[in-house]
């Protein structure tokens, strides 16, 4: 055997032992955990990003699709003991950022929402959707969780955020102002260079007694106990992906009527473990434990761009 085939002969040897056998504990791949994952038994699209951890109990997810059934547009989660929605969840990238519809305009402008028994909606089997409808002359806008201007790249997208469980009552100051601000600078952010996602969650405080403003009662009155509740806080927690990787920030404000469109966003920013300590909500539960605790810990504003 020449040097030359030697040297061949002897490199094909190394390069099969070393793609095929064994090697110390430092040269095996790093597996990532996921403790706090969401269970896919329960709902087979809870282990997208968007997806906080679910809540359980007498609560209901539902995903609302698309396409024959194939996107998934938002999903929510309808707490059937107090008769409202916890958060809405949503991804925003490119298939969903094009505008191909206007905003949705009908009768009625607010539908009960398909996939939720009627018997989990105020108690009330009623068919006539204004008389069931308690956000009618109470002094509280129908608030969007997932916004209508989010959802435009279809007409079946778009009419399906009108449903009443993707609602919060809002003051309309708080809705048309500050609430509106945030929404479009979600919305910047997720067109913004090199962004390949925006993962959003969104919801008003419906858990915490102290957090609650008060319910609606039929006589359009906000009071101790009624019909329907009032979040006094809303928030939205937002996770970006790029190829440097995942950061996520959350906003915190409160239902109040009160003009605070010349407020900087930055004071409104805080933390998602934060978010998670006020609301109780296991955000973005299904990224890699390591990866979550990173970008939930901490924040810059000024790397949102928010001065």
């Amino acid at each position: 055997m020449t040097v030359l085939k030697r040297f061949l002969y002897l490199t094909v040897i190394l390069i099969t032992f070393t793609a095929c056998g064994g090697s110390d504990d430092e040269d095996e791949p790093i597996t990532e955990t996921n403790s706090n994952r969401n269970n896919t038994a329960v709902c087979k699209d809870a282990d997208r990003l968007e997806f906080p951890h679910l809540k359980g109990g007498n609560n209901v997810v539902i995903v609302h699709k698309t396409d024959n059934n194939t996107v998934v547009n938002y999903a929510v989660e309808w707490d059937c003991d107090k008769k409202s929605q916890r958060w809405s969840c949503y991804e925003m990238s490119s298939r969903y950022m094009v505008a191909n519809t206007s905003r949705y305009y009908g009768n009625p402008q607010y539908p009960l929402d398909p996939d939720l028994p009627l018997k989990d909606y105020l108690d009330r089997p009623s068919e006539d959707y204004i008389v069931g409808d308690y956000f009618w002359n109470s002094g509280f806008d129908h608030g969007h969780i997932c916004p209508s201007a989010d959802r435009l790249y279809s007409r079946e997208a778009n009419y399906q955020t009108f449903y009443l469980t993707n609602m919060q009552p809002q003051f309309n100051t708080f809705n048309a102002g500050l609430w509106a601000m945030m929404e479009k600078q979600v919305r910047t952010w997720a067109a913004g260079k090199g962004v390949e996602a925006l993962y959003v969650c969104k919801g008003g405080t419906i858990d915490k007694e102290e957090n609650i403003l008060g319910y609606l009662t039929s006589s359009h009155t906000l009071a101790k106990t009624g019909k329907l509740l009032v979040p006094k806080y809303f928030f939205m927690a937002i996770l970006l992906k790029n190829a440097q990787g995942y950061r996520a920030i959350a906003f915190w404000c409160q239902n109040e009527n009160i003009d605070r469109t010349y407020d900087s966003l930055a004071n409104y920013t805080i933390s998602i473990d934060e978010l998670e300590k006020r609301t109780g909500i296991d955000f973005f539960c299904n990224l890699p434990d390591q990866t979550e605790q990173k970008v939930e810990q901490s924040y810059a504003a000024s790397v949102w761009g928010l001065r």
